[in-house]
């Protein structure tokens, strides 16, 4: 279905911004995209305006902007002062987050190469790092992502 009712239908925007429908549902569940109307028969309707927006989306995350800031840029929008200091604020926000993860890389960095050094030589005994990190004590931050990954268990 090309357009539906002088809209573009779910699939046009998704292929105008080349992102799959699913993308398009999910940015419709966070809030940052609606459809511009419904059809009778309760298909989703957009306008160019989507496309345009949709496409903001993208360019955003890509740049490396949170979901969160995202919205709060699209908030923005509507402001009738110039945001500039609000863009910068979250520009700044963004950026020191990614300077903190690019800190904490390069510490991972620097642990599983001196773990690669001291690995396995091809001997008889237990891989050194397995048996180090059995008795290395949990670190007092691990990054939140790891926390829905299930733990490593040793028999």
């Amino acid at each position: 279905m090309e357009s539906v009712q002088n809209g573009l239908s779910i699939g046009r925007l998704a292929s105008s911004a080349g992102v799959p429908t699913s993308t398009v549902r999910f940015y419709e569940r966070r809030g940052l995209l609606k459809p511009d109307a419904r059809t009778q028969a309760n298909y989703r309707t957009y306008s160019t305006g989507s496309v345009e927006r949709l496409r903001f989306i993208r360019a955003a995350q890509a740049t490396g902007f949170s979901l969160k800031d995202i919205g709060e840029m699209l908030a923005l929008t509507h402001s009738d002062e110039p945001p500039c200091d609000e863009v910068a604020a979250l520009i700044e926000r963004r950026l020191d987050d990614v300077r903190r993860r690019a800190r904490e890389l390069r510490r991972i960095d620097r642990t599983l190469s001196t773990a690669l050094k001291s690995c396995c030589k091809g001997g008889p005994d237990w891989c050194n790092e397995i048996e180090r990190l059995k008795l290395r004590k949990s670190p007092a931050y691990l990054p939140t992502r790891s926390s829905a990954r299930s733990p490593l268990t040793l028999h």
